[in-house]
Order: structure tokens, then C-alpha cells, then sequence
């Protein structure tokens, strides 16, 4: 078998394509839209040189994806990573523009970022790669033209650099960036957003398919995955409620409390990130157990929540297998297409199996949370002005309930499956269906295809 070349992007592709499916059928002229909409509007690449505290010159790959501006401005992260490559940014890309769409919000999909590791590096030198980074990509961006925000790697710190260096060369102050810091433009609750709206979806979840498993209950068992700004959030939030956590990860293995975690406890590992640790400190933290090398999901013997909150492709099938055996009822993604296809594959064969199967969200409708606060975010600077925490959180809530709804009625119109008996609507049919017609009819209508 050939191997794509580009395996992230053409697995995206993959999915929606075989979603559209009954939806093209009844509609065959939207196969079109469906050919166009795969091609980005615009990539860019470029070379980054920067100085290291050596006075070395160094250098590393940017990139930007400017892949559909139908709704809007495109919007979506930097990632600064070493995997970045072209397959993971136009994947992202691509989920980007349909997940934006759900969102109701005026905004369009990208994503970009640069193959730079800022792990080990000082305060200096990611300073001294953001400027040159800027350099070149404050030409292609705007506030009505490309606004990106933070992803992996890029947090306050970076887009505070990346800020500053636009401000500079064209010597003027707007919200072309998201993700900025709270006294210069940025938006209250924007680092929980994801992980909060994850949450404020898994809700309708749980209500809709198992109320016996409401996140007011501390028997009511979580497993989240990563522990970057997603993973954190996600977890107090389910703390918060009443639930219990009993999982948290990084690249180097898993952390998992016998009786869950604690908010301190959270906030102590939010700490140790931000200052570049690992996990792996805390392996002899009392209650806690650290498995080196392992994602938690073969780890646990009973979980009724899955959260994959860390990277693409973390859930795979053995692992899928596990979390159905160990009666996981809802796997909703904090991070983008969290699930490899054949984990995918695992979750909606449990769903039709019955009502006490699996249901899946992916990650375009179910952490669509963050970039909606971006949105609102961009709204706020638009009118010069800060809305309060309550105001956001509660328009945050609204936007997590209508996106819920929109993949629940297009899942239930467009599957293709008989959702009676107690079966649910798939979500990944309804999230991708809507996402795309929202997008392909704004398309239509602006001319690119007819």
C-alpha cells in the first residue's frame, strides 16, 4: 500500500468526503464545492533566521495556510513545533475553516507555524525567532485579512513577542493577533475557552444519551489526555462540576490518580509546564502513579468520559477497543483529530451497537470553544472594548448549545443510519455535513462555484 503523502491532510479529507456522502447523493452539484474547497486559497512559506544567545545564526521553516476566507477573515493558530510540516498545517487548516463555521461566527480557516522547538530555549531567543517570524508573515496578516492566535508552543508569551514585532513594522495597534494579554487587548476566560467548551458540549451529550453520568457526580469517572493549556482546563472545569479526573499526560507518559486529581493539584502541573517540565517529576507524588511511555487510555479499568486533549492522531484502535471496554460512554476530542480513523471507526460501531455504546464528537464541533472566544475576542477590539467574565462565558455557553444542535439535527437529517432505538445521531456526520454546507454556500454565493 502507498503511503499518502501527506497522511494528516488527506485523513481529514478522508473523513469528510465519506460524511458528505449521503448528504452528495440527495445533492450531487455540491460535489464541486467538495472538489474546490479541498485546495487552500493560498500557502505560504518562507525561511526564518534567527540568533541564538550564541550569536549564532539559526534557522527554521514558517509557514501560514490560507485556506478559506468564504465566512470571513481566515483564523486559526500558530503552531511552533518540531513536527510542523505542510500535511499537519493544511489538515489543520482544513478542520479549521469547517470547526470556524460551526462556531455562527464571521470567520474564516487557517493555520500556520514553523517546525521551531521553543522548549530549551531562553526568554531571548524566542524573542529574537518571534521578530523574524513577524518579518515575514505581518505582510499576509490583518485584522480583515488573517488573524492568527496561539496552538502548541505558542502561548501568552510568543503571541505577546509576535504582537509587539507587528506593532513595529506597521507602526499601528489592532487586534491581528488572538490569545493577547488581558491589559492590551485580549479577552477574559480565552486560555480556559477550549477546555471550558469542551465541557459545555459533553453536557448535551450527557444529557441527551446518559443523564446517570452527570458531571455533578464524583462517580462520574473522566480520563483526559495532554497537560497544556486543554487538558488543564478541561480538568478543572470536571472538578469544578463535581466529577472526578482521574488521568493527565505529556509526550513522556501518564499520570494517573487512584482517587482523582485535585484543583491544586492541576494548578501545581500548570505551573511546572509553564516553566517547561515533565510529568515525570511527579512520579513519586503520593496517590499518584506515573507510567512512562504510556497514553492513558489502556490504563484505566473503569471510565465513563474520554477527553483526548493533547495532540492529532492519540487515540488509536487498541486503545479505542480499551476505552469501550471499559465502558467509556461518551469520547469527546479537545484536540484536533484526536482519533486516528480506525479509533473513529471503533466509536461509531459502539454507537450503532445501541444505546449504551459510544458517542463520539469530533474535535471540529466539540473544542470549537477556543477559537469562538477568538472570535469574540476579535469582536471586543473591534469595538474597543472588554467584556466582563460572565458576559464571555455566557456567550461562550450559547455557541457551545447551538453548535451541539446544528451537529444534532445534521447528524440525525444526513447519516444515513436509522438513529431509531435508542441509537444517537453521529455527530461526525452532523459536525462535517453542517460545517461543510455553511461554507460550500457561501462559496457559491461569492462566485467560486456555481
Amino acid at each position: 500500500m502507498v503511503k499518502p503523502i501527506e497522511p494528516e491532510f488527506q485523513q481529514a479529507l478522508n473523513e469528510l468526503t465519506t460524511s458528505l456522502q449521503p448528504f452528495l447523493a440527495a445533492n450531487p452539484e455540491y460535489q464541486k464545492a467538495l472538489d474546490i474547497v479541498q485546495v487552500p486559497e493560498r500557502i505560504l512559506q518562507f525561511r526564518v533566521v534567527w540568533e541564538d544567545d550564541q550569536g549564532r545564526p539559526q534557522v527554521n521553516n514558517g509557514f501560514r495556510v490560507q485556506y478559506n476566507s468564504a465566512l470571513g477573515p481566515y483564523k486559526g493558530g500558530l503552531r511552533l513545533h518540531p513536527s510542523v510540516n505542510l500535511s499537519i498545517l493544511k489538515f489543520l487548516g482544513f478542520e479549521q475553516t469547517f470547526k470556524n463555521a460551526l462556531t455562527g461566527l464571521n470567520m474564516g480557516g487557517g493555520k500556520g507555524g514553523s517546525d521551531f522547538d521553543p522548549k530549551g530555549k531562553s526568554d531571548s531567543e524566542i524573542r529574537r525567532f518571534c521578530t523574524s517570524f513577524m518579518m515575514e508573515l505581518f505582510r499576509h496578516i490583518g485584522k480583515d485579512t488573517d488573524v492568527p492566535a496561539g496552538d502548541i508552543g505558542t502561548g501568552g508569551r510568543e503571541i505577546g513577542f509576535l504582537f509587539g514585532a507587528y506593532k513595529k513594522l506597521r507602526n499601528e495597534f489592532v487586534g491581528m493577533l488572538t490569545g493577547k494579554g488581558l491589559h492590551w487587548g485580549g479577552s477574559f476566560i480565552r486560555p480556559e475557552a477550549t477546555g471550558y467548551g469542551v465541557i459545555y458540549y459533553v453536557e448535551h451529550m450527557i444529557a441527551h444519551s446518559c443523564p446517570e453520568f452527570s458531571l455533578t457526580k464524583p462517580e462520574t469517572l473522566v480520563a483526559i489526555s495532554g497537560s497544556g493549556n486543554v487538558a488543564q482546563f478541561t480538568a478543572l472545569k470536571v472538578i469544578e462540576l463535581g466529577a472526578t479526573v482521574l488521568s493527565l499526560s505529556d509526550s513522556k507518559g501518564s499520570l494517573i490518580a487512584e482517587k482523582g486529581y485535585t484543583k491544586e493539584f492541576v494548578e501545581e502541573i500548570g505551573k511546572l509546564k509553564l516553566a517547561g517540565g515533565s510529568l515525570e517529576s511527579l512520579a513519586d507524588t503520593p496517590g499518584y502513579t506515573y507510567h512512562a511511555g504510556q497514553r492513558p487510555w489502556v490504563l484505566l479499568p473503569k471510565v465513563h468520559i474520554a477527553l483526548p486533549g493533547a495532540t492529532q492522531n492519540e487515540v488509536s484502535k487498541d486503545e479505542a477497543e480499551a476505552l469501550v471496554a471499559a465502558g467509556a460512554r461518551i469520547v469527546a476530542e479537545g484536540s484536533n483529530m484526536g482519533c486516528t480513523e480506525e479509533a473513529v471507526d471503533v466509536f461509531e460501531a459502539s454507537r450503532k451497537s445501541g444505546p449504551n455504546g459510544v458517542w463520539y464528537a469530533p474535535g471540529k464541533a466539540s473544542n470549537c470553544g477556543g477559537v469562538a472566544v477568538s472570535g469574540l475576542e476579535m469582536a471586543q477590539n473591534s469595538q474597543r472594548l472588554a467584556w466582563s467574565t460572565e458576559e464571555v462565558d455566557a456567550k461562550l455557553k450559547k455557541i457551545m448549545t447551538e453548535c451541539f444542535n446544528t451537529c444534532l439535527v445534521a447528524g440525525s437529517k444526513w447519516s444515513g443510519e436509522d438513529v431509531s432505538g435508542g441509537v444517537m445521531p453521529s455527530l461526525l456526520s452532523g459536525a462535517n455535513v453542517a460545517g461543510f454546507i455553511k461554507v460550500a454556500d457561501a462559496m457559491r454565493e461569492q462566485g467560486d462555484w456555481w
